[in-house]
């Protein structure tokens, strides 16, 4: 290779020194070549031909590297001749070529020679191309040296923000030693070499003052360790300061913003990201799918494996021409066939009978309507014969409308439910066919000051009983709305705990009412409001009782067992004598004043008394106070001037008791059940379920099969005990709480139900002899007139006793009549 490249060098040297000489390209050379120096000459001229030689090294090794690499194809025997081919050049070879560059007298060198040498050896060899010249100069500097040649010189590298000068050496070496401590000398520390770092000159106090003045630029009152100056901030320190207080970048070259690389993403790459050899494994047979191969190899020769036999595609396929021209594959599950066009009809006959034929009003009309509005398309039109009849007009706009139809109509599988439409809707007669029923306001009874909580009527219908919270009683009669009486049952106005909750005239006994107010029931007789014989038998009711006062003292300090009693809930005390309960009611005589005002006599409870209702006979009233727990319900008899109480358990809040109408049955509400005990039996007869969570009253139907019952849930539920313990119908008519529902007792069939939102609803129920015909439900009208104070609205209805008349008491003070 040596003497290859030596052979080239030879081949170009002689081609330039043949080459003509152009006049104009001469120059003098004796700036180039130093006579007075002829050794430095010398050796000048070996360096440039050793730097030759080595430059040519270079290249030469550079083409062969090019070589090889385009002829990879070359043979171990080609490189090993080459090889030996290097090592048979000599080092005299060599040294006669350097010779002949450096061989150069002042006599013997021709001009042309010179300049063919300098341009093609020393100069090509010192010469540089453009990017390697700019990139020398960026590194070193050419200076003149001390013997006049040029010395190359490394630049001084700057620190920049990416340099790192944690290795630079400390000019003052004084370490941890503080400044103060050469205070009194005159130097401020000592060097690498241990000579002393003298302390810089210092300027008068004057001086000082002046500094912190007027501040130089840079100063920052800092005393650099090393030199003992002050330190002073660069420019480029300051705005990187600067830049950090605005939580900028402090670098311009870095870009934070600069778009992201994504080595991984789903873009597919062409090189792989990891270099790893391929597994072995991967390019030698599996044993385990040679040994599957050889089952199936032999499975197929055995003929327990067959093969599917080719099809050819040349054959013919052979139909069934009297087959079904339907394709063996099934459509799938979801699949909807399009719907075929309605077949023609005899209008569209091109010779219809004369009945299809439209009259020309008909035509007119047709014509005057939008197409969209026509019930078809086209006009019945009659022909001779059927070559008379020319190209349908239509044709393509329905082809058309039919595509589109297919294309672009979804098709949905519906499943069509097969429900009479009238069977949804009752069939409900007309509320004008159920007349009479209430629908207007006739009158207005005013004097209570407060809510009025209690209303009754007089069996003869004629006076109307209310009750308020002003704790009076007051008479009113029903036509005119004339106060006719009023008896203060609580003593002190001011007592807002106790109000008149109760009033209910005995329907067996006329001219007695009851009403309660706090603990106390007050058995009154209103005077001059009835006739004497009638006043008169009401007082002797209630007075025949004191005789049978001590019987009844002694009756009631017997324990009877009542229901829903245990056995072991009496205990005997240590003398054998059996424990004696406490009555539930005390009976007391009226005081003078009080007999004045027609009280007849007092049964005062343990506890508020909420409810009261009389027996069918008027010898039995049953009373409700929810607090009692186990004597919520109790029973008394006005005869005997008893009062009892049936039940040793409380199951549940009481909220409402009824005698029925002509059963030995006593019906008990508690929040969430309804419960019927038999009195004779003394056991429950049944129990009602409503599902209600909070059921505000109770009433029973004159027929005593069905109970309808009203819930401060805004319902409204129908019992019909002959069908199930779950309400029959549940109305949900109201938007607030319902307070009471009450029964037409006089033949009507008529009910009603009264809530917090103000309104009355009024509905019709028929209540059928067959067993097999379920009661008939109608709503009827809503009354509205009684205002809603503090969430309250109307608190009491009552029926009229023969009359379609509704009674309303209201939380607005005041009581009205409802009329047909």
């Amino acid at each position: 290779m040596v003497r290859s490249r030596s052979n080239s060098v030879k081949k170009d040297l002689k081609r330039k020194v043949d080459e003509p000489v152009d006049v104009q390209d001469e120059f003098d050379v004796e700036g180039l070549i130093d006579e007075g120096d002829s050794d430095d000459e010398d050796e000048a001229e070996q360096e440039v031909a050793q730097e030759n030689v080595t430059k040519d090294k270079k290249n030469t090794s550079k083409t062969e590297n090019e070589e090889d690499a385009d002829d990879e194809s070359d043979s171990d025997a080609e490189l090993e001749a080459l090889i030996g081919e290097e090592e048979d050049l000599s080092g005299s070879e060599l040294d006669d070529e350097l010779a002949y560059f450096s061989d150069a007298g002042d006599d013997e060198v021709d001009p042309s020679i010179l300049k063919h040498l300098d341009d093609g050896v020393r100069l090509r060899s010192l010469s540089r191309s453009s990017d390697q010249t700019d990139e020398l100069k960026d590194v070193v500097e050419i200076v003149p040296g001390a013997d006049g040649k040029p010395r190359m010189i490394k630049k001084e590298i700057h620190a920049v923000y990416d340099s790192d000068d944690s290795d630079q050496e400390e000019s003052n070496t004084i370490g941890n030693v503080p400044l103060s401590a050469y205070d009194q000398m005159p130097h401020i520390g000592y060097d690498i070499n241990g000579k002393r770092i003298m302390r810089p000159a210092t300027g008068s106090a004057l001086d000082n003052l002046l500094e912190t003045i007027d501040l130089p630029e840079g100063w920052t009152g800092l005393l650099d360790k090393s030199t003992g100056k002050g330190l002073n901030i660069s420019k480029e320190e300051l705005e990187l300061i600067k830049r950090i207080q605005k939580n900028e970048t402090t670098d311009d070259a870095s870009n934070p913003y600069e778009d992201l690389v994504e080595w991984f993403s789903s873009k597919t790459e062409i090189m792989p990201l990891s270099a790893a050899p391929e597994p072995k494994r991967r390019f030698i047979p599996s044993k385990h799918e040679a040994k599957r191969v050889m089952k199936m190899v032999q499975a197929i020769r055995q003929g327990k494996l067959l093969t599917k036999p080719k099809e050819d595609p040349d054959a013919r396929p052979n139909y069934d021409v009297w087959a079904d021209n339907l394709t063996d594959v099934q459509d799938h599950v979801m699949t909807l066939r399009a719907p075929k066009m309605p077949p023609p009809t005899h209008d569209e006959s091109y010779n219809p009978p004369a009945e299809y034929l439209p009259t020309e009003e008909e035509i007119a009309e047709w014509n005057a309507l939008a197409p969209s509005e026509r019930e078809r398309n086209y006009v019945p039109k009659k022909y001779t014969a059927l070559r008379h009849v020319p190209g349908y007009s239509e044709s393509v706009r329905e082809r058309f409308e039919r595509s589109l139809d297919l294309y672009l109509a979804p098709r949905v599988r519906k499943n069509k439910l097969n429900i009479d439409p009238d069977s949804l809707i009752p069939d409900l007669p007309s509320p004008k066919d159920l007349m009479p029923f209430p629908i207007r306001c006739a009158t207005t009874y005013k004097g209570h000051k407060g809510k009025v909580r209690a209303i009754s009527v007089d069996p003869s219908g004629e006076f109307l009983a209310t009750g308020g919270d002003d704790g009076t009683l007051r008479v009113w009669e029903v036509l005119t709305g004339r106060e006719l009486y009023r008896c203060r049952l609580v003593a002190s106005i001011d007592a807002q705990d106790d109000s008149v909750e109760c009033v209910q005239w005995n329907p067996a006994v006329p001219g007695m009412l009851a009403a309660s107010a706090g603990e106390h029931i007050f058995l009154i007789v209103p005077p001059t409001l009835f006739d004497f014989d009638i006043e008169n038998t009401g007082r002797e009711k209630i007075e025949q009782g004191w005789g049978f006062a001590e019987g009844g003292r002694e009756q009631q300090d017997i324990d009877t067992k009542g229901l829903d009693d245990d056995a072991d809930s009496d205990s005997d005390d240590e003398t054998g004598h059996v424990k004696k309960k406490s009555p539930p009611a005390k009976w007391i005589t009226p005081t003078a004043k009080q007999q004045a005002s027609g009280i007849g006599a007092i049964i005062t409870a343990t506890k508020t008394i909420k409810r009261l209702a009389w027996h069918r006979k008027g010898d039995y009233l049953v009373t409700v106070a929810p607090s009692a727990q186990h004597r919520a319900v109790a029973i008394h008899q006005i005869s005997k001037h008893s009062s009892q109480s049936p039940f040793n358990k409380s199951k549940g809040i009481v909220q409402d008791a009824m005698f029925h109408p002509f059963r030995p049955h006593l019906y008990v509400a508690t929040q969430r059940y309804v419960r019927i005990y038999d009195l004779a039996k003394q056991v429950m007869a049944k129990k009602l379920m409503p599902g209600a969570r909070w059921v505000s009253s109770l009433d029973i139907h004159p027929r005593g099969d069905n109970v309808i019952l009203s819930s401060f849930d805004k319902r409204l539920l129908w019992h019909d005990l002959d069908l199930s313990d779950k309400p029959y119908k549940t109305l949900r008519y109201h938007e607030k709480a319902v307070r009471h529902a009450a029964f037409h007792k006089g033949g009507l069939p008529l009910f009603c139900s009264a809530s917090d939102d103000g309104n009355i609803n009024i509905f019709h129920g028929t209540v059928y002899d067959d067993m097999m015909t379920n009661p008939l439900l109608v709503p009827l009208k809503v009354l509205k007139g009684h205002d809603v104070k503090s969430g309250l609205g109307i608190l009491r209805v009552e029926w009229h006793p023969r009359e379609a008349w509704l009674f309303s008491a209201a939380a607005d003070g005041t009581a009205k009549l409802w009329t047909t």
